[in-house]
């Protein structure tokens, strides 16, 4: 728990990062700057990369969507059935425009608000919240929560936000950029935050580290004078939402990626055969949910997130700060 506002802390420096880098090539994407970094080939090989981590990224959240959905409301459902649907919606929405997204987005962040205030509320005043399961604070020092945050929590979730480098140079109003980006990013990290807090002081150290997902089981135990229980749809509808958007932005920057890469004329064309992509890669990428999150642990945190969100940035900015200074030295 005490490990969240270092991790939000991190986040903020990778923000700055991010904005910097962007700052320094405005009008290209990812896959432009990074050839002008690294050199036309390699810049091209790693932008690839890039893309293919972006689409591996949807695929694992709709996998976890998908696994979710078969766990908990609808264990009779094939998997398959389940990601399927998911992605032909999202290829939809996809397919016509960015902007659909984002006036989507615009709309369901009200609902979610709202559910997310109720289940709060209901939470708060079910009598299950015991917030001295939190304490102690700092029981064994500084370094377990130091090494637990930096580097591998920093990079998830919000060395996610380097998929925003794909989509940054079509905004309208490039200005707003940091405002709003910095501010999404704070008022996330501080849910985040509460969330973990609650579902600590709900069901406790143990439970929460064993549990699958946390806030599903926190919010399965409201029960209000017999009448108001089984409020699990609140958690599924917005792992649905959040999900929905999440694996949309992902797939639609690896599709700008792919256009700009192999010079493709109509990036339409791409959305439905990364689809058909994207149901394979959710469907066999662990053979079952245990497998999936150990996965996510021991693999994918460690071995890819860290370089691509990390590292690599990092390196890039360093890189693309000398060669201005020389510019500007020379000139």
């Amino acid at each position: 728990m005490a490990c969240y506002p270092f991790r939000n802390g991190g986040g903020i420096v990778l923000f700055f990062v991010y904005y910097t880098l962007f700052r320094q090539y405005p009008t290209l994407p990812l896959t432009g700057y990074i050839r002008k970094v690294f050199g036309k080939y390699l810049g091209w090989v790693l932008g690839l990369l890039y893309c293919l981590f972006f689409l591996y990224i949807a695929a694992r959240n709709i996998r976890d969507f998908g696994d979710l959905l078969t766990s908990s409301t609808l264990p009779e459902t094939p998997l398959l059935a389940i990601n399927l649907s998911f992605i032909l919606v999202m290829c939809y929405v996809i397919y016509l425009g960015i902007e659909v997204v984002g006036r989507t987005a615009e709309v369901f962040i009200v609902i979610l608000l709202l559910f997310g205030l109720g289940g709060n509320f209901f939470i708060l005043v079910s009598g299950d919240v015991d917030f001295h399961q939190i304490r102690p604070f700092l029981e064994h020092g500084w370094k377990p929560i130091l090494t637990t945050a930096f580097p591998p929590i920093v990079s998830f979730p919000f060395g996610e936000m380097f998929v925003f480098m794909m989509l940054l140079p079509y905004l309208n109003r490039p200005k707003l950029i940091k405002r709003v980006w910095l501010s999404a990013l704070i008022s996330s990290g501080l849910i985040l935050s509460w969330t973990a807090a609650l579902n600590m002081s709900v069901l406790g150290l143990d439970v929460m580290q064993r549990s699958t997902f946390p806030t599903l089981a926190t919010i399965g135990k409201v029960n209000l004078l017999d009448f108001i229980e089984r409020l699990d749809a609140i958690v599924v509808f917005t792992l649905l939402m959040t999900v929905f958007f999440k694996a949309s932005i992902f797939t639609y920057g690896a599709i700008i990626g792919i256009t700009d890469l192999f010079k493709v004329k109509n990036r339409q064309q791409l959305i439905l055969p990364i689809g058909f992509m994207l149901v394979f890669l959710s469907m066999t990428i662990a053979s079952n949910f245990s497998e999936h999150l150990e996965e996510g642990f021991t693999i994918t945190l460690k071995y890819l997130h860290v370089p691509f969100f990390i590292v690599l940035p990092l390196f890039m900015l360093v890189i693309s700060i000398i060669r201005n200074y020389v510019k500007k030295k020379t000139s």
